[in-house]
C-alpha cells in the first residue's frame, strides 16, 4: 500500500509530495477533510513504534492547550491526534511495509530511497 496523509494547504506537505513524483501511485488523504480513523492511526503506530513518534509538538495547539507542561502518555498522544488533526506529524508516508513520518530530511530521503528517486 502507498498512501500519504497530508494537509492540502500545507506548503511543506505539497513540496514533499512533489518530490515523490507528485504523489503518483499514492492514495492521498487530506486529513483536514477526511479525518484519520482510529484504525488508520493504530496501523501507523504499529509501523512507527509509538503514538509519540506520530505526534507533532510544533502544532500551535500544543502550547496553547498547555500540553507542553504535561507528561503525556501513549493514550494521551493517541487521543489528541484523533481529536485534532494538527497533532499528526505531517506528512505520513506509507510505502509498502515502511512508514516515513514528518518533514525531516531523513524521513523524506528515506521515502525517496524506498521509491528509488534519490
Amino acid at each position: 500500500m502507498r498512501k500519504i496523509y497530508h494537509l492540502q494547504n500545507c506548503g511543506t506537505c505539497q513540496r514533499i509530495i512533489g518530490e515523490l513524483n507528485g504523489g503518483d501511485g499514492f492514495e492521498l488523504q487530506n486529513i483536514k477533510e477526511e479525518k484519520i480513523t482510529a484504525e488508520q492511526l493504530d496501523a501507523m503506530k504499529e509501523k512507527a513504534g509509538s503514538y509519540e513518534a506520530l505526534f507533532s509538538r510544533r502544532a500551535m495547539k500544543y502550547r496553547s492547550m498547555g500540553l507542553n507542561e504535561m507528561t503525556l502518555t501513549e493514550d494521551d498522544y493517541r487521543r489528541y491526534i484523533l481529536e485534532e488533526y494538527t497533532f499528526l506529524k505531517r506528512p505520513v508516508m506509507l510505502i509498502d511495509d515502511e512508514i516515513f513520518v514528518g518533514n525531516a530530511k531523513k524521513a523524506v530521503e528515506g521515502a525517496k530511497m524506498k521509491l528509488n528517486l534519490s
